[in-house]
């Protein structure tokens, strides 16, 4: 059974939950506002850093241009170009050239080999260090192409190596040898 009165309070509790429903909407509607006016802000807070930044670096250049025009003045002697330096086309420009002199250098030429004449075939390549021959490996071996790589890597390697292999002495060392040793080693 529901009372007359109970009816009553439970449309009034309908009513505070849909204006406190009302109100929660209209907050945060303010709060995305106020949200999106700060980021504007800072936005502009950006744009107006970087203008005082250019303004900055323009007085600064300003302020050097009397130095510059003082340097330039005892020093450097640089002059801003005349209109009568410009050229027009490219057949002034090649105008401006001068022949090359007796005792000029002769130019510098890129280097050709023909092999048309009566030894044609290439020459083998040489190792510039050792003048050995230099092999290369081929797709069309028969071994492994890993194995061969790493033979070849591996005599590189050697030969590279500022630290040789010690020379092992002959004959294995006999227990006599190594009492002799360790009774040197201990009377140090």
């Amino acid at each position: 059974m529901i009372t007359p009165g109970s009816r009553i309070r439970q449309m009034g509790w309908v009513a505070v939950l849909a204006a406190c429903v009302a109100l929660f909407a209209l907050l945060s509607f303010q709060v995305q506002t106020v949200r999106s006016e700060v980021l504007l802000a800072e936005r502009e807070i950006i744009g107006l850093e970087r203008e005082v930044q250019m303004l900055e670096t323009e007085f600064q250049t300003r302020a050097s241009q009397r130095q510059l025009a003082e340097w330039n003045a005892v020093e450097l002697g640089y002059q801003a170009p005349r209109a009568d330096q410009y050229l027009d086309n490219e057949r002034q420009l090649a105008s401006l050239g001068v022949p090359a002199g007796p005792d000029a250098p002769s130019p510098i030429r890129v280097a050709r080999s023909d092999l048309a004449g009566p030894d044609a075939s290439p020459r083998d390549m040489v190792s510039p260090i050792t003048g050995a021959p230099v092999t290369l490996a081929s797709l069309d071996a028969d071994d492994d192409a890993g194995a061969v790589f790493t033979e070849a890597f591996g005599d590189f390697l050697i030969e590279a190596s500022p630290i040789r292999a010690a020379k092992a002495q002959s004959g294995a060392p006999t227990l006599r040898s190594d009492a002799v040793l360790m009774s040197a080693d201990i009377s140090q």
